[in-house]
């Protein structure tokens, strides 16, 4: 048990602001199932006479219950061939199948019903057979190193008790180390600013697109998820295509922040963008925007449209949602406006949204992948943690100021930011449909964090011609995607609406990112001999990539 599983990338945050499930709303929805429980009392009869009847089947051998073909957490063979084994996870799969039909049969409401799945759900995950310490694997590994497994299994547990908040760890953090082997594509800081770095690459190709690419991450994650490692690195493929390249690293706030709001990070970012068309002497550049960085990208290109500054020339936005009016993920749910108020609350006191909360929720909806995983790993099974870049990038968490992180919420709340002049930065309305240069738009098939009917209907809200392209992944691996992986795939179609656009798409094998490259090279200018210095007099480098902020 080595390999992390993909959900484990999945947690780069998306349009829902609120972070934290409240104890409140736990207990809150614990008690309408207790309630439902008794008022419906002759239907929770039956769904308890058809558990026993159904435990009587198990012992006496004559179940078919079967874990689903995804789930890896009965791989091991002693799930099936083992007596005790085999009806130890037969009775709890029973269980499992019969509070999705106790819970299809009450009479709560579809919202009451899907937070009741949830919160039933962490329940039946956490007490699932294979996190038992006499799970086959655990006794096996016990066996195979003379007990030594639980001895460091112990150790890593009480370590996560004291220093991770009590949930198991999921990187070895120590093999990592930025600009050494993780961010290392080779660049300086050309500016900098209170709220941000921006850092040039420096060219890999003799001749290079005139007009520049700028990459704008989200502000809840570390910039580097675009240049992992030289494999898995988007900034140096678009290098490696002939693309100038720029990225911003934002600054991590801390409490003297608070009062950073969009304004802020919007005025912060077109001082870097006048930074970058001086260094590479262009009216305009080419901006991309990852999930709440597309946010920030769609509101920066509308800010300046607004004002007449032509800044943007093309807009490339991946996994983004700023169209929140049917927000249907488990997190939409949960957003009460008691639920909003009390998250805008926390930061407020605080000063600033701590990323590692925002960890946790996201934990909390994929808790077998997130959680359990590495229970199993580390304390089970003795491992240490898996070494992956992404996970360590992940892991790298970053702070909300309170100012933003409350702005957040409101264009969450009210799906303003989709409503022309409803959002007003720095005394400037913004409206999308103002934005009318072309945007190619990346979705992901499996994307549980921004599923790809929003970003679709989310792209629909800006005024230029969109390319919209749905990679066959979730949320950060749609954008981790290099080519020579046997397993990518994309889809695009030119016409059709979000509900039957899928089903009219052309699937092509492979990564989406030279679809990209291409799409951009058209976007880019001519050709021109690479720069031999980065930056220029008045922007002279400061220091190499990844820069100071990235530490924070």
């Amino acid at each position: 048990m080595t390999a992390a599983p993909d959900a484990t990338t999945d947690v780069i945050g998306g349009p829902n602001p609120v972070v934290g499930l409240r104890r409140k709303d736990i207990f809150d929805s614990l008690g309408s199932v207790l309630t439902e429980a008794v008022r419906n009392s002759r239907h929770t009869a039956d769904s308890l006479g058809n558990l026993v009847s159904a435990t009587v089947d198990i012992v006496r051998g004559r179940a078919a219950f079967q874990p689903g073909a995804k789930d890896r957490r009965f791989a091991d063979s002693a799930w099936s061939e083992n007596f005790l084994y085999r009806r130890l996870l037969q009775l709890y799969l029973a269980a499992d199948a019969e509070l999705d039909s106790w819970l299809a049969g009450t009479r709560l409401s579809e919202v009451d019903r899907e937070r009741a799945r949830f919160v039933l759900s962490l329940v039946l995950d956490a007490v699932a057979p294979s996190n038992l310490p006499v799970s086959p694997v655990a006794i096996k590994r016990f066996v195979e190193t003379g007990g030594l497994s639980a001895v460091s299994g112990v150790r890593q547990l009480i370590a996560d008790v004291r220093h991770n908040g009590g949930l198991p760890r999921q990187v070895d953090t120590e093999s990592f180390t930025l600009g050494e082997n993780i961010a290392t594509t080779e660049g300086a800081v050309v500016f900098r600013n209170e709220v941000l770095e921006l850092i040039q690459y420096t060219p890999r190709t003799d001749e290079v697109r005139r007009r520049p690419v700028v990459i704008t991450p989200p502000q809840i994650n570390k910039y580097y998820v675009f240049d992992l490692s030289p494999e898995k690195s988007l900034v140096r493929y678009a290098l490696d295509t002939g693309h100038q390249v720029f990225a911003v690293s934002w600054r991590n706030p801390t409490t003297e922040h608070r009062n950073w709001d969009l304004g802020t990070y919007l005025s912060a970012l077109e001082e870097a963008l006048d930074a970058v068309c001086a260094i590479t002497r262009q009216r305009d550049v080419n901006l991309v925007g990852a999930c709440s960085g597309g946010i920030t990208s769609v509101a920066l290109a509308a800010y300046l449209a607004a004002r007449g500054r032509h800044l943007v020339h093309a807009l490339t936005l991946y996994v983004s949602v700023f169209d929140t009016a049917e927000d249907r993920t488990l997190l939409g749910v949960f957003a009460s406006e008691e639920t909003l108020a009390a998250a805008k609350r926390r930061s407020h006191a605080s000063g600033v949204l701590d990323g590692r909360e925002l960890g946790r929720v996201f934990s909390l909806l994929r808790p077998n992948d997130l959680i359990w995983f590495y229970w199993v790993n580390n304390y089970l099974l003795g491992n240490k943690p898996p070494a992956f870049d992404v996970l360590y990038w992940n892991n790298d968490t970053t702070r909300l100021p309170a100012a933003l992180h409350g702005q957040l919420i409101d264009i969450y709340r009210d799906n303003s930011l989709a409503t022309p002049g409803a959002v007003v930065v720095n005394g400037t309305p913004i409206d999308l449909g103002r934005i009318d240069c072309d945007t190619f738009v990346l979705a992901g098939t499996t994307d549980h964090i921004t599923p790809w009917e929003a970003c679709r209907r989310s792209s629909s809200r800006l005024g230029g011609e969109v390319e919209f392209v749905l990679s066959n992944s979730g949320h950060v691996q749609s954008i981790l995607n290099p080519p020579g992986n046997p397993r990518a795939s994309y889809y695009v179609n030119d016409d059709g609406s979000t509900k039957d656009w899928r089903a009219g798409a052309t699937k092509t094998t492979g990564s989406w990112w030279p679809h990209w490259t291409d799409w951009l090279g058209t976007r880019s200018g001519t050709w021109k001999k690479a720069p031999r210095s980065l930056g220029n007099q008045a922007h002279a480098p400061l220091v190499p990539a990844p820069g100071t902020y990235v530490h924070g």
